[in-house]
């Protein structure tokens, strides 16, 4: 299946008041201006003509007002009081909003416990203080526990926001006032839920640091340095979303089986093949501009007799990277037992089809463990000398060598599991919980932990990281970043984070924060996220996995787009759109700045990996080089259409 548009219905989410079944919408409104205009009426005049009364009385019955019956005079303002939406029809032409509730109340409580079942209709009622995690409490239908789970968004405009709890609600307030103390109140709520500590500035700077003032005041932070891009075929700050949509189409060129055993993983190479990995083999396909197509040739994983009696172990390939000009690969696959770390990985030689070695990680002497490897810089896979490469596990991080100590390539023919040469890193006491990591062009690091922080570290020293972003809550569970080191793309389950490490320093020049410490400069990050209907449609067990930038490897170009996978989705953002500062998903916006406008491909499997090639398969009618789209069955190649 080919690209589509955010299922939301960008149209009506972002434009147009919600549809009623029973049409009352527009009553409502006439009633509550009807309201305003009595209140400006503090002193009636005691001198009325009967035509007056008549005139008044007509107009009255005009509006066709609904009164409760037991009720004979207006009622008092409600505190807290919303107009309760449920989203149904999921992602079919049939989809709509209808009213669930035209007049309920919400209140966020403390609980120790979330609802399920028929508990949810219960009327509890608890103290918002005490003991336990904040819960929004909506009427009788919603108790979700405030985390970014619910995906909630704002419409400044509408005064209104979005969210998921077992379907997609949405609260629609009556006045301004009551919409931005919603939200003011939520995310000092999901703060508190997050660290366990009352969302006063002081407990936000001791979490986030006072380098980090955009993180905690994001109506203060300097976008400057956001629009420190390109001014290529992207720079339109005045671009309509619906021109830049058209932009984006995706045209599907070519969809190719897998071979046997599936695709586990997908290794893009930059010169004339890629390579799709199972568990049994990896099968051989052809680099195009419009995409990659099979070549017959599957290479069967053949270690001479090793596999079972492996020191390192074999099962599915959890990591492959390429390496030596690319005509060989490494493939690293996980413990058994469902643990993410490695003891070794073996070395695959692409033109013989034999697993030439199986290398242990060794550090002093003893066996150690790795859960990610990756190359040294963003294009070193092309260098047909190269021998190194960095590896990361949860309090290491390193760089490798295949030569021993003396400098020379080591004899494996015969050899038995041979050693991988410690070249250089540091092995961290605890604390860091590292998580995934990736390179930049000049060989910067930048590593992803546990606890949502993104450590930078140079080329040269792995011991103390240059810059240290603090986290948000959410594990980063992939990173990436650009070839110019400008630009951290971080995953975490629910949200993709961006970062600008741009700052200038005191002799005002401009730098990365790979090479120094930008103190409090830099600006305030920015969030990729589904709409709450496209969350619930990829469903709950579903997280984002695998964001990724555009794939480039020469100084002066640009990545152009990011894309990342949920379920069956693969999203695509593009990548100018969102540094645009005068973007219409940043408007009105409380909060760290979100972004919302992307492409959806959709498959009939989840996917396993969404990439682009290598920017130099980007054809001139094109903007962008092809998308490919991997799931255990099949890949797929998207070209990026040059429509304008």
């Amino acid at each position: 299946m080919g690209g589509s548009q955010s299922r939301e219905g960008l149209e009506l989410s972002d434009s147009s008041e919600y549809e009623d079944d029973d049409n009352e919408e527009e009553s409502e409104d006439q009633y509550e201006d009807a309201a305003a205009g009595d209140r400006t009426q503090t002193k009636p005049s005691s001198h009325i003509s009967t035509e007056t009364l008549d005139e008044v009385d007509s107009r009255l019955k005009s509006l066709k007002l609904k009164y409760p019956a037991s009720i004979s005079t207006p009622s008092p303002v409600v505190k807290n009081a919303v107009k309760l939406y449920l989203h149904v029809g999921g992602n079919t032409p049939k989809a709509k909003w209808v009213v669930s509730e035209k007049l309920t109340v919400y209140k966020y409580v403390k609980s120790s416990k979330i609802e399920s079942g028929d508990d949810r209709e219960e009327d509890w009622e608890e103290e918002s203080e005490g003991e336990g995690f904040w819960v929004l409490k909506v009427g009788k239908k919603v108790r979700p526990r405030v985390s970014t789970d619910m995906q909630l968004k704002f419409f400044g405009e509408q005064r209104r926001v979005d969210f998921v709890d077992h379907g997609v609600w949405a609260l629609k307030f009556l006045v301004d006032e009551e919409y931005r103390a919603f939200v003011t109140k939520f995310q000092d709520c999901l703060f508190e839920n997050v660290y366990g500590l009352r969302a006063t500035e002081e407990n936000k700077l001791k979490v986030y640091g006072k380098e980090f003032i955009g993180w905690v005041k994001p109506e203060e932070s300097d976008d400057a340095m956001w629009e420190d891009a390109d001014e290529g075929v992207w720079k339109s700050p005045k671009e309509s979303p619906a021109v830049a949509r058209e932009s984006q189409d995706l045209l599907e060129e070519f969809e190719e089986a897998a071979s046997d055993g599936g695709i586990q993983s997908l290794a893009l190479g930059a010169l004339d093949n890629s390579f799709l990995v199972g568990d049994s083999g990896v099968q051989v396909v052809k680099n195009f501009s419009h995409g990659i197509h099979g070549k017959g040739v599957y290479v069967k994983f053949d270690n001479g007799g090793k596999r079972e009696s492996s020191s390192v172990g074999h099962s599915t390939p959890k990591k492959a990277l390429l390496m030596k000009g690319e005509t060989n690969m490494l493939l690293m696959s996980p413990l058994k037992d469902g643990k993410p770390h490695s003891t070794g990985l073996h070395q695959l030689d692409i033109e013989t089809g034999k697993i030439v070695t199986e290398w242990k990680f060794a550090k002093d002497g003893a066996d150690i463990t790795m859960r990610d490897i990756t190359n040294d810089t963003k294009g070193s896979q092309l260098d047909p000398s190269e021998s190194t490469f960095l590896g990361l596990d949860d309090n290491r991080l390193c760089q490798w060598d295949m030569r021993d100590r003396r400098g020379m390539v080591q004899n494996l023919v015969g050899a038995d599991s041979p050693v991988l040469h410690w070249s250089q890193g540091h092995q961290f006491s605890r604390g860091t919980n590292f998580q995934c990591f990736a390179a930049t062009g000049d060989g910067s690091i930048v590593v992803g932990s546990l606890d949502g922080k993104i450590r930078l570290y140079s080329r040269t020293s792995m011991r103390q990281a240059k810059t240290a972003f603090p986290g948000l809550g959410s594990p980063i569970t992939h990173v990436d970043v650009t070839y110019d080191g400008k630009w951290i793309l971080g995953t975490t389950d629910t949200y993709l984070i961006l970062i600008c490490t741009l700052f200038t320093d005191k002799d005002g020049k401009s730098k990365t924060a790979f090479s120094g410490r930008a103190g409090n400069k830099i600006p305030a990050p920015r969030l990729l996220k589904l709409t709450p209907v496209d969350s619930h449609v990829a469903g709950v067990a579903n997280k984002f996995h695998g964001g990724h930038f555009s794939w480039v490897t020469e100084s002066g170009k640009q990545e152009r787009h990011l894309v990342a996978t949920v379920g069956k989705f693969s999203i695509i953002w593009n990548f100018q759109q969102v540094k645009n500062s005068a973007h219409h998903c940043f408007q009105n916006q409380q909060g760290l700045k979100s972004c919302y406008c992307y492409k959806i491909v959709l498959k009939d499997e989840s996917i396993v990996e969404s990439r682009f090639m290598h920017d130099k398969f980007a054809v001139s009618n094109s903007p962008e080089a092809p998308l490919v789209v991997a799931t255990p069955m099949k890949v797929t190649s998207f070209s990026m259409s040059g429509k304008r």
